[in-house]
């Protein structure tokens, strides 16, 4: 009785037709957010949802996740760190052949090439990529990431970072810079000279600085930088100014002949550090792999053909759907018409907490980006939506130091339709052209439903 006798009390769920007519008449609502599962994935869900596994084993994934300690231990060459079989390139991204490489992984493939002294020029090069007689993995099948095209050759140096929770490591080439770069499908006279000098002076230098400084903590920098303004994947002004500081004095001290040139090289390039934060997430959500049950996401990344993901309950096993071309900001003349799709392994940055889903910490981020300040906050809400925790380290300072949304569940993004945020630079679609912007990019929902759709066929065994 009370129902008649009192005021409406309405609800409204879905579609906003009704409540719109509801506030037009100025009757009081709650407005309750719902979606409907992505299409095609109703059974899936409920099969999955009804694995007696999964509970406990994302909670475990997401904690080893959580609290891994990763550590810069030192910058080794790729041949020496990663045991890379004969005439190897590593790559970004799932597998991928020659024949559906986009314009930038074919430029970078070739700069590489022309790089270790392989063929004599572009043509040549060309032709051994072509024929299958240079082989090609992707980065994640060496505990590695990279970049972009993420293209590593042997007599590259990387970044080594140790986990000294867990016990695994992850591996990253140095950053070269902003625009015509190699890791951007670039690879004149002027990229190929630079790499040359990294590979003379940049890589010795910071060998013998971290052989003397001893390892760095870079889940501590990584928490710290996010409090000054970082959201450590398209902004690590902060970050590479903090890992400047612990590199400085063991850079003079060890290379006092080239640390003048060395710091100038690394402070004016704001991304030198993305390329270790990018190895920290790396050894971060490795140490939540091969979890039976488990429907935590464990990489994301783009070949700048497909997009994929990994899973911790499915193993090594890529899931795929087309890569997406960013909506951005571009850089001079340059538009969308030039853009490639997307493109590297720096989305386990987003996979590890950060980037896309710690933009609310970084308000300036959308000045590179697009888009306005509330954009930056939106975006890192709804990504609590489809994620199983809250980064104990990782905080933001605007959101009442809230720890950032980590750890996605395949399950999360089924069940509501939202898809990981992604911030991300945008490679001109020619080879050799270099970068021509920045902006957000969404991933194919298609690779997380194939994702769900293996997860119960692993569930029906048990």
């Amino acid at each position: 009785m009370s129902l008649l006798s009192g005021p409406p009390r309405v609800i409204t769920v879905g579609a906003e037709l009704l409540g719109e007519a509801l506030d037009a008449q100025a009757v009081p609502r709650t407005a309750v957010a719902w979606r409907p599962p992505l299409p095609g994935t109703a059974d899936a869900l409920t099969r999955v949802l009804a694995d007696p596994r999964r509970a406990a084993a994302n909670e475990r994934a997401v904690r080893r996740l959580t609290t891994a300690r990763p550590h810069l231990a030192g910058v080794r060459r790729a041949a020496e760190a990663l045991d890379l079989p004969a005439r190897t390139f590593l790559h970004a991204g799932p597998p991928i052949t020659w024949d559906r490489a986009s314009g930038p992984m074919r430029g970078a493939l070739i700069g590489a090439t022309l790089l270790e002294g392989w063929a004599a020029d572009e043509r040549e090069a060309a032709g051994l990529l072509a024929d299958g007689r240079i082989a090609l993995e992707p980065c994640h099948h060496h505990r590695a990431v990279g970049p972009m095209a993420g293209v590593v050759g042997p007599s590259m140096w990387m970044f080594e970072v140790r986990d000294e929770e867990h016990g695994g490591a992850a591996y990253c080439s140095l950053n070269e810079g902003l625009g015509k770069v190699l890791r951007y499908g670039a690879y004149g006279p002027e990229v190929l000279d630079r790499l040359r000098w990294m590979d003379a002076v940049l890589g010795p230098a910071l060998a013998a600085a971290l052989r003397v400084s001893g390892p760095i903590d870079l889940g501590a920098l990584i928490a710290q930088a996010l409090q000054m303004g970082d959201e450590l994947h398209n902004r690590n002004r902060a970050a590479t100014s903090l890992l400047l500081r612990e590199l400085a004095p063991a850079l003079v001290e060890t290379a006092p002949g080239t640390a003048a040139e060395v710091l100038r090289f690394a402070g004016g390039n704001d991304h030198f550090f993305l390329n270790a934060g990018m190895a920290a997430a790396k050894a971060s959500t490795d140490a939540a792999r091969d979890i039976p049950g488990s429907s935590l996401v464990v990489a994301m990344a783009r070949n700048g053909t497909d997009f994929g993901v990994q899973v911790s309950g499915l193993g090594s096993r890529w899931f795929t759907g087309p890569a997406g071309v960013p909506d951005g900001l571009y850089l001079g003349a340059y538009g969308p018409a030039d853009a490639n799709p997307d493109i590297g392994d720096s989305t386990i940055t987003e996979t590890a907490g950060l980037g896309g889903f710690a933009m609310a910490a970084a308000p300036a981020i959308v000045r590179f980006v697009g888009g306005e300040v509330g954009d930056a906050v939106a975006a890192t809400r709804s990504m609590y939506e489809i994620t199983l925790a809250e980064h104990p380290a990782y905080q933001i300072p605007g959101l009442g130091f809230r720890g950032t949304p980590v750890g996605i569940d395949v399950t999360l993004v089924a069940r509501t339709g939202v898809l990981p945020v992604v911030n991300t630079g945008i490679a001109g679609r020619v080879a050799g052209t270099g970068q021509v912007g920045a902006g957000l990019v969404s991933p194919p929902a298609e690779a997380f439903t194939k994702a769900l759709a293996a997860l119960t066929k692993r569930a029906a065994i048990q």
